[in-house]
């Protein structure tokens, strides 16, 4: 009761429902008014009626979709019509938008008339760039959608048949190969003889199931071909069906269950018993798809099944055959190619991308988001997760590719590098940046050395760099724990060297250590600390990086910043006429990146000078490696001497060296942080400034209580996506990890690490 008490709640606050309509431009002036509606919009409207393919460009067409329904057949509710229906439509539209970035609209078409959902589809063309269709009965809903696929230039898309279909296709490509069972070899029932039923068994004999190593089931028992209603002429015949009515002495779902490789349930709930399961091949897989109660339950299955692979529609349990994971990507692609339909390459290759996803290695916020502390391929991961953002990039791009390469994309999408990015900064201006960093480290490989190497995060980042090729790990630690970690996660060590600090030769550790000693010997450190510490990947690491063996190194998830930090400053060198090392943070917002900076190393900077040097440090690092033009704001709390102090002045005057030393840099304070970032107020406050035009986006704090403060309030107040802390002003590509961090946290910051090293 109290979920349906949260549920109502849920939907009746203000403002009511789930979905709003949401401006995409300004309309604050009389001039954007005149550029949204009279006249100005008249221009766009001549140039769509002479070119009608300039719809997309000028209107928010292509990236709308309309979610039809006549709700003869919603969830598990069964026809309760389409007024009622209207809020699962809804839901529909609100995940196409959190999934994919899909606009929806959604029409519910009061008639259970085939003729005129179909009619009405048609005369809406012009307004979407698909349709999902969506809780239509069958067999209703196979007339629809092929009678819409025939006479519409635009996609149209039955999830309730295909998607599940797709996902499901996923799986048991993934469980055939768990199980070593050839597709082509397995024997499949089917019980159900809807929409998803009848989509599925039509997906598996697409991936290589043997159609006639297929047998449905419904009310009724098996579909033979001794059964009346199998036979046109019939009262009940329905040729959907009847397409898999096969000749077979299997009368009911239990005697066809009997040595059965593989069930697929999409039916009612508690139809399978365990007696049913046991009777079935050896190591079944079993998809009890019912919603919200599966054929047979997960517990259940597994108890008198300990063999078997299951699956679910359910979210409580492993492996959730769960839609999501298919319509809103493969919408995504099909509009950004302008694809005139969804056919079966597509939904082919959709379905092969989830399978291959699965086999990669998990982000670590997949597994927290479902309260696991890790998930790797296997019996329970069969599928990925939904809430896995990497779905949207291989299904849409695969979707994309397969609709160019079947001729059905009306702009097909060439360059599918591009095509990534863009899909990046759909899902976050952070992934967009890593994939900056991905694609410039790619041209030039290089070694970056892990002091933590039998760290487990470690080596699943290790296994990242590889796999993206951005370089060339170097692992510190014992070679036995890494190889024993490595297998269990299945991390491949070929292309990645292994280095144990105690298993290094006697005139290796000689040479490591004198040149310790060589650098500390007049700070207090004697020879045999120095041939000690030679040993300590925290010392060893930097070592290799000034001997020229690693070009970058990434440390600190389970250490303090300091103890890696503190080795790295002793010996390695700075950059040349650099006094002072600092650590800047890039923040990723939607809308806009903030740089900021010191906020890791220098508690007080006590002259102008160190201020400046600061300044020009993280310019160069936001032009050089961010490839973004600084723009500097020097922070305090005064706005161009209107609070007259020594800390004020300070500032000021460092703006003044900045200038001397790199008049190239644009850079003005001293400011407040509302000044710097809102350029209404530099605009007409301060027009003198010269971030006139522009808010800046370096901002350099007078000290580290400030910068550390701020920066960490702009991450959990302001949702920003973090990267860092990147050290300026090292020689050499050092970057220390935040203890804790994510595997993706380690792999951005190794892909920065990777970039930083280049220059």
């Amino acid at each position: 009761m109290a979920l349906a008490n949260d549920a109502l709640e849920y939907h009746s606050r203000e403002p009511k429902g789930k979905i709003e309509v949401v401006p995409t431009k300004p309309v604050e002036t009389q001039y954007d008014l005149s550029l949204a509606y009279s006249p100005g919009v008249a221009e766009p409207c001549l140039q769509i009626q002479k070119r009608p393919e300039l719809a997309s460009e000028y209107t928010a067409r292509q990236n709308l979709v309309a979610v039809v329904s006549n709700g003869t057949a919603v969830l598990g509710l069964g026809n309760i019509g389409a007024l009622a229906g209207k809020p699962v439509m809804e839901g529909k539209g609100v995940l196409f938008k959190r999934f994919a970035a899909v606009d929806v609209f959604d029409i519910e078409i009061q008639s259970e008339d085939p003729e005129e959902v179909i009619r009405v589809c048609q005369l809406l063309e012009p307004t979407f760039g698909a349709i999902n269709l969506e809780d239509i009965a069958a067999p209703q809903c196979f007339y629809i959608e092929d009678t819409l696929k025939r006479t519409m230039g635009i996609p149209v898309f039955h999830d309730d048949q295909h998607g599940t279909a797709i996902i499901s296709g996923a799986g048991l490509l993934n469980s055939l190969k768990l199980v070593d069972k050839k597709i082509a070899d397995v024997r499949v029932v089917v019980n159900g003889a809807g929409a998803s039923a009848i989509a599925c068994a039509k997906m598996y004999i697409s991936l290589g199931v043997d159609p006639m190593k297929i047998l449905m089931c419904d009310t009724k028992g098996t579909l033979r071909t001794d059964r009346e209603d199998m036979h046109e002429g019939h009262a009940r015949f329905n040729p959907y069906k009847a397409s898999f009515a096969r000749e077979t002495d299997a009368k009911t779902l239990a005697d066809a269950l009997i040595g059965a490789d593989v069930f697929c349930g999409c039916s009612v709930g508690g139809v399978v018993t365990q007696s049913m399961v046991k009777q079935m091949a050896e190591n079944p897989i079993i998809f009890a798809l019912a919603n919200p109660d599966p054929e047979i339950a997960y517990n259940d299955a597994m108890e008198a099944r300990p063999d078997a692979i299951v699956c679910t529609g359910r979210s409580d349990f492993p492996n959730q055959i769960n839609n999501v994971l298919g319509f809103p990507a493969i919408f995504r692609g099909a509009l950004d190619c302008h694809a005139t339909q969804i056919n079966e390459e597509m939904k082919m290759a959709a379905s092969r991308a989830l399978a291959e996803l699965a086999m990669e290695d998990v982000p670590d916020y997949v597994s927290a988001a479902y309260g696991l502390d890790y998930l790797h391929f296997g019996r329970e991961y069969v599928i990925p997760k939904p809430m896995d953002h990497r779905v949207l990039l291989c299904v849409a791009i695969a979707v994309a590719r397969a609709a160019g390469e079947s001729g059905v994309a009306r702009n097909p999408i060439t360059d599918f590098d591009a095509y990534r990015n863009h899909l990046e900064k759909l899902l976050g201006s952070g992934r967009h940046v890593t994939r900056i960093f991905i694609d410039q480290a790619r041209l030039n490989r290089k070694r970056i050395v892990f002091p933590e190497g039998s760290n487990p995060k470690i080596l699943r980042a290790a296994g990242l760099v590889v796999k993206e090729r951005i370089g060339y790990p170097m692992l510190l630690g014992d070679t036995a724990a890494i190889q024993a970690h490595a297998k269990e996660l299945g991390i491949n060590l070929n292309e990645m060297e292994v280095l144990d600090p105690e298993r290094m030769s006697f005139a290796e550790t000689e040479q490591l250590a004198g040149k310790l000693w060589d650098l500390r010997n007049r700070k207090g450190m004697t020879l045999l600390e120095a041939r000690k510490l030679a040993r300590n990947p925290n010392y060893l690491g930097p070592l290799l990086l000034r001997e020229g063996r690693a070009d970058a190194l990434v440390a600190g998830i389970a250490q303090h910043y300091s103890d890696t930090v503190r080795p790295a400053l002793q010996i390695l060198p700075k950059k040349p006429g650099v006094n002072h090392v600092a650590a800047m943070y890039a923040l990723i917002f939607k809308n806009r990146n903030l740089y900021l900076a010191d906020v890791g190393v220098n508690v007080e900077l006590k002259t102008s000078e160190d201020l400046a040097e600061i300044a020009i440090l993280s310019a160069d690092t936001v032009r050089d490696n961010f490839m973004s033009e600084p723009r500097v704001a020097m922070l305090s709390f005064s706005d161009f001497g209107n609070v007259p102090h020594s800390c004020s002045r300070k500032v000021a005057d460092a703006v003044k060296i900045v200038r001397k030393l790199r008049p190239d840099i644009l850079i003005d304070g001293e400011m407040q942080a509302d000044t710097a970032l809102d350029e209404s107020i530099i605009n007409t406050v301060y027009p003198f400034s010269v971030l006139r035009g522009q808010a800046a986006n370096v901002l350099v704090f007078p000290d580290l209580n400030s910068a550390n403060i701020s920066y960490k309030l702009l991450v959990e107040l302001g949702g920003a996506t973090a990267i860092g802390p990147i050290l300026m002003g090292m020689n050499h590509a050092v970057h220390i990890l935040q203890p804790g961090c994510s595997v993706n946290d380690i792999f951005q910051m190794a892909a920065y690490a990777a970039v930083d090293a280049r220059h």
